[in-house]
């Protein structure tokens, strides 16, 4: 058999070089098929680049890719759920390292009055590890620059910015070994988010917007500074000490002693969180001194910072849509593309015109290699065997595909057949939503009767509580649920029980529930007045109770599918996880890199009072409200998860002049400038942008024009909408001139037939 001709022919007719008129002609151009083992295997070749453009639009990936025999084979296995799996495990591990890496954050506790030396990993084990990690990188990006081609790659700067983050990793981790381990500073550590952010392409469009929103950002951000600036001037003029004053001046003294003191409460003033501490020693002078505060909290936080919550909301109100209209473009030059390599003609010429269209038998041998859900595929299927023997369109191939926007609603199994009347009334009343309601009230009343509990016991120690009535009402209700749980099999069947999600949970915490109290009383046995056993075997009697209320508590979340608004916001929010993804994979790189650089410069800075190891002497010597008095002592980098919770108490602004304070003071005025560039990056940036693209969700998802919902018994009523489809009516269609002239673009795409 000779060799397939791979790259004999271009796409579309066009000639290397060729002319975007020379490509528009190609669409009309006809090309005869010779009946030979070359052609076969040309055919072949066609069908596997079909299958490999439906995969691309199914998954809105780039068609830019190698088309050749090998390479193709190579890209679905690149692509495969076993690839990209392990490549997703290896950037978890790969983060993950830091939690063990020296300084390691295996121990009990962050607090460095209590906490222990951990345990630290020996010099090449967690480097051995790293290595691994970074070959599976190696061989990724390898791969990548292999079936994108050379010349490609040379142009792709996340590509690039890949290799050079590969490089240096693999150099510092030569250093790191060549100096057993000892060297200060490890480079690689801050490059590691990198690989997050490069497998991501959301999290790469996430960086693209918010790259252009910051001019408007920095715009208002010299607003906040000029505001800052200009009230501190006044303010270290308002607060000076008069010649004729008496005493000092304790506003001065406290909070405007020098000029980087005054800017420092004054922007923390620009967070509320010290309001209205800096205000009260001005303020019990002269109650004139009010007006100060309360304008600069007026202008700064009341209108600057909401005025960069709008700004930054009106660069991202399109960015779902852009996001969306992205990826209808990839799917629909996707299912282009495997159009034009399928594509054939039939006609008798000089009779008739050639028909030009896709043969349904070639379409359904495409999609049988399809790598797709079953449902998308058999829907398709079907669609594709109504033509018979017609030749598909360009139009009708493309109208094929919008059976993968749609997601088929599951349907309930039949409920079991009784015969006996008796058993069909029982049947009907237990199936019935009254008994789910009848249900909802006597969880009420199990949460109602916990609380009452908590609050009568409040003040009494668990050895004096006499836990004999909240024994019996716990095995009271936990009887109903489990008779609860078994009538509702009996009336739906066990298949259909277990259809229902809500019903999944609820059965799985009853089968816990039931476990618990029958634990519970085989080790301490039943309840009577002053039930006070010793402890036996792991837990208390009373941990047991605390554990089963617990449970209790978290099932009383079965309400929220039989309240329509509270279950309308709850689909709303989970729904909104797939958009919040990249963000939150970008809060996580910024987190990483804080907190790594947290660790190198403040590691070891906060160390524990001398000589004791409780601080109830040395808070009567510290300062009302200072880190030292309020025991702040857990708020440190010596570890790489304490750092992480450092780093979000700070982004919380409540209290954070505190930690500010301490860090002035155990290493020097310069920490401020780490803690305000994290409070702008997180609390300021993030969070903005955060709620931007939150709201641009729910305004979408909750205007009645862009979702209306079809009617009852109406095919479409039998699926549910992706987003795509949610909003079809308001993307646009990329236009034919679009789709051609990407496609005559392509650098290794070549037609077959």
């Amino acid at each position: 058999m000779s060799e397939p001709q791979a790259e004999s022919e271009p796409l579309l007719g066009r000639a290397r070089g060729g002319s975007d008129h020379d490509c528009s002609e190609g669409l009309l151009a006809s090309s005869s098929v010779q009946v030979d083992s070359g052609a076969m295997a040309r055919q072949d070749l066609c069908i596997d680049q079909a299958v490999v453009f439906i995969e691309d639009a199914i998954q809105y990936r780039s068609i830019f890719h190698r088309m050749d025999a090998r390479s193709m084979c190579l890209y679905r296995w690149y692509y495969s759920n076993l690839c990209q799996r392990t490549l997703s495990f290896t950037i978890f591990l790969i983060l993950f390292l830091a939690f063990i890496e020296t300084p390691s954050s295996l121990t009990r506790t962050a607090d460095v009055r209590y906490r222990s030396l951990p345990w630290e990993p020996p010099c090449g084990l967690m480097e051995g590890v790293e290595l691994l990690c970074l070959l599976v990188f190696v061989a990724d990006v390898s791969v990548k620059g292999y079936l994108v081609g050379w010349s490609q790659f040379q142009r792709n700067l996340w590509l690039l910015a890949y290799l050079t983050v590969l490089v240096v990793s693999l150099v510092d981790w030569t250093v790191s070994l060549s100096l057993l381990c000892q060297e200060p500073l490890r480079m690689r550590r801050l490059l590691r988010p990198f690989f997050l952010l490069q497998n991501s392409s959301m999290m790469k469009k996430t960086l693209k917007c918010i790259r252009s929103s910051l001019p408007d950002m920095a715009s208002v951000g010299l607003l906040l500074a000029i505001h800052l600036c200009l009230f501190t001037t006044f303010g270290m003029l308002l607060f000076t000490v008069g010649e004729k004053d008496m005493e000092p001046n304790r506003e001065r003294l406290a909070y405007f002693r020098s000029l980087p003191e005054a800017l420092t409460s004054l922007l923390v003033l620009l967070t509320t969180a010290n309001n209205p501490d800096v205000m009260i020693p001005a303020y019990s002078k002269n109650r004139a001194y009010a007006i100060f505060f309360v304008v600069f909290t007026m202008i700064g936080s009341l209108f600057l910072m909401n005025l960069l919550t709008a700004i930054i909301y009106n660069q991202f109100r399109g960015y779902l849509m852009k996001s969306l209209q992205t990826s209808l473009f990839r799917r629909r030059l996707g299912t282009r593309a495997a159009y034009e390599v399928l594509s054939s003609r039939l006609g008798q010429a000089g009779a008739t015109p050639e028909a030009v269209g896709v043969k349904p038998q070639n379409f359904l041998q495409v999609l049988q290699k399809v790598q797709m859900t079953n449902s998308h595929k058999q829907a398709i299927m079907e669609k594709v065997h109504s033509y018979n023997d017609t030749l598909l369109s360009a139009d009708e191939f493309q109208k094929v595909f919008d059976e993968l926007d749609k997601s088929v609603i599951k349907e309930h199994p039949l409920k079991p057949q009784y015969q006996s009347p008796f058993l069909q009334t029982a049947q009907f009343l237990f199936s019935h939503y009254y008994f789910d309601y009848l249900g909802n009230i006597i969880a009420l009343g199990n949460l109602v009767s916990i609380c009452v509990f908590l609050v009568q016991d409040a003040d009494v120690l668990p050895r004096n509580r006499d836990d004999f009535v909240l024994g019996i009402l716990d095995c009271i209700f936990i009887l109903y649920y489990v008779l609860e749980l078994l009538l509702k099999v009996f009336a739906l069947g066990p298949w259909g029980y277990l259809s229902y999600p809500s019903n999944v949970c609820d059965g799985l915490l009853t089968s816990i529930l039931l476990v618990l109290e029958i634990s519970t009383l085989a080790v301490y046995g039943f309840p009577h007045p002053r039930w006070k056993p010793e402890t036996l075997g792991l837990l208390s009697l009373w941990d047991m109770t605390r554990l089963v209320n617990m449970l209790i508590v978290f099932r009383f979340l079965r309400i929220i599918p039989n309240m329509k608004p509270m279950a309308m916001v709850v689909s709303t929010v989970l729904g909104l996880v797939q958009n919040l993804r990249a963000f939150g994979g970008i809060l996580v790189v910024v987190y990483y890199v804080f907190a790594i650089v947290g660790i190198s410069l403040f590691r070891g800075t906060i160390v524990a009072p001398f000589g004791n190891s409780s601080l109830a002497p040395a808070n009567g010597s510290a300062s009302c409200g200072s880190f030292e008095q309020l025991e702040y002592w857990a708020n440190n980098f010596d570890d790489f998860a304490a750092a992480l919770v450092t780093l979000w108490n700070v982004m919380v602004v409540n209290n954070w002049q505190v930690i500010l304070d301490a860090y002035e003071r155990y290493v020097g005025p310069w920490s401020k400038i780490y803690f305000v560039l994290w409070w702008l990056v997180s609390s300021v940036i993030w969070v903005n942008l955060f709620l931007a693209l939150l709201l641009e969700n729910f305004l979408h998802r909750w205007d009645p024009q862009n979702h209306e919902q079809p009617p009852a018994g109406s095919v479409e009523a039998a699926y549910q909408m992706s987003e795509e489809l949610m909003f079809r009516d308001i993307l646009e269609e990329p236009r034919e001139e679009e789709l051609t002239e990407k496609l005559c673009r392509h650098p290794h795409l070549w037609l077959c037939r």
